[in-house]
This record gives C-alpha cells, sequence and structure tokens, in this order.
C-alpha cells in the first residue's frame, strides 16, 4: 500500500505508462509468489516424514552437526513466522514447524538453522546484510515521512526533493533485498543436504522439501524484483522531470 501511495502522488503523479510497466508487473508476481508458496506448504504439511522427528528436533541436529551450541530453538505464534535471530542467538519456529514432522516442516526448520550455519562459519553475504539492517530500518522508517509528504505537496522543489529521497530509500532497500537471495539460496542448500546427511529424510522424501524450499524462495525474488521495479519507476519519473 505504502508503494503504491508514493508513485501515485510523488512528483505530480508519475506516469500512468511508468506505473503500468515497472509497478503492476511486481504486484502480479508478488501475488503469485504468495500463492506459490502458501499452496505448496500446505500440500506438504499434509505429508508426514518417515522419521517422525520433529522440526525442532531436525534443527537441532543440523546445528549439533555443526557444532552450534549457543543457539536456543524457541517456538512462536503465527503462520510461517520461522526466522532466525542473529543478534539474539534463537532460532524461532512457528508451532506448526515446531511440532510438526511433515517434510514441509522438517524443510522450514532445516532452513532456519541453515541460517545459523552460516552465522557460525562467517558467510560472507549474511554478513553483508546484518550490516546493511540498520541503515534498511532507517529507509523503511523514513518511507511513511514520505509518502505522507507526497499528499500535501504536488509539484515544486520540495516535492522533488521527496521524489529524491525516495529513490536513495529504495537503493537502500533494493541492495539489501538483493544481498538477501544468495543468502536464502545457501540457506536452503545447506538444508536439504544435511536433511539427508543427517538420516532424517530419505532422497525419495527431499522432492518436497525441495518444493517447498524453492516456493518460498520465489517470495524473495519477488521482493527483490518489487523493490527494483519501483526504483526504477522513480528515477523514470526524474527522468521525466528533466525532460
Amino acid at each position: 500500500m505504502l508503494h503504491d501511495v508514493l508513485a501515485v502522488y510523488m512528483g505530480g503523479g508519475g506516469s500512468i505508462m511508468g506505473y503500468l510497466v515497472f509497478v503492476v508487473p511486481t504486484i502480479l508476481l508478488a501475488m503469485w509468489a504468495q500463492s506459490k508458496v502458501s499452496s505448496t506448504y500446505n500440500k506438504y504439511v499434509r505429508i508426514p516424514s518417515r522419521g517422525q522427528i520433529t522440526g525442532a528436533e531436525a534443527a537441532a541436529a543440523v546445528m549439533r552437526n555443526a557444532g552450534i551450541s549457543n543457539v536456543k530453538i524457541v517456538k512462536v505464534r503465527g503462520h510461517l513466522t520461522d526466522h532466525y535471530d542473529p543478534i539474539g542467538r534463537k532460532l524461532a519456529l512457528s508451532e506448526e514447524n515446531y511440532h510438526g514432522t511433515s517434510l514441509a516442516a522438517l524443510g522450514v526448520a532445516a532452513h532456519e538453522a541453515g541460517h545459523a550455519v552460516q552465522h557460525k562459519v562467517g558467510y560472507a553475504a549474511l554478513k553483508a546484510r546484518m550490516a546493511l539492517v540498520p541503515i534498511t530500518n532507517i529507509a523503511s522508517s523514513i518511507l511513511p515521512i514520505v509518502m505522507i509528504g507526497s499528499f500535501f505537496i504536488i509539484g515544486g522543489a520540495f516535492s522533488y526533493t521527496l521524489l529524491k529521497l525516495g529513490i536513495l530509500c529504495y537503493v537502500v532497500l533494493t541492495g539489501f533485498q538483493l544481498i538477501t537471495l544468495p543468502v536464502e539460496y545457501d540457506a536452503s542448500a545447506r538444508a536439504k543436504k544435511e536433511l539427508v546427511a543427517l538420516g532424517i529424510l530419505g532422497k525419495d522424501e527431499m522432492v518436497g522439501v525441495d518444493k517447498t524450499l524453492n516456493a518460498a524462495a520465489l517470495t524473495y525474488v519477488a521482493a527483490f524484483v518489487s523493490s527494483l521495479s519501483y526504483l526504477l519507476y522513480l528515477l523514470s519519473m526524474v527522468a521525466g522531470n528533466r525532460d
């Protein structure tokens, strides 16, 4: 919603054609990616693993094999709210994945454990993403101010300043989304390897894990494409103003 309002009001409304070219396709991509991950997860969360190991147990096994003993596995509320907290040294799993023994639950849990392994070995892309978090948070907090300002000021020097500020924010956000891609794909690769190597899942069971994690990765691709598209749209508005 923030992106849509910003695009419409910034710089006198921007270019309708530019909005259709840069923004609308990304909205459709994001909707498709979210639908894909939901349908895939819902399919494989119904298929239990033969070993009946829970997600929490799988995550613990992956980290233990990597020599990690200082990360606490905790249960959190919500649907697919799983994440790894490198600052608090916590691996948070949603209840359905914490207790679940499904192929989807094990895939997600092992993926988050993959982030913990990345942290331990000093994976460069993860370190870069962690370094970008403060400035990314600042950029995210500035965008609402830019949006509100664009409601009241259309045209003129100050509106152009808001446009440039919006571009700067999207440069930061796009960079963050770009560095997130290798972090997420690498965590999934580590998860898939460890699930088989540790005997948690058989190779024939990995189809469900592959599809679940590959679908989840699409959401990160969509986020990057979306951020890049809004950046290009705002840059096109700058070019239009100069013309």
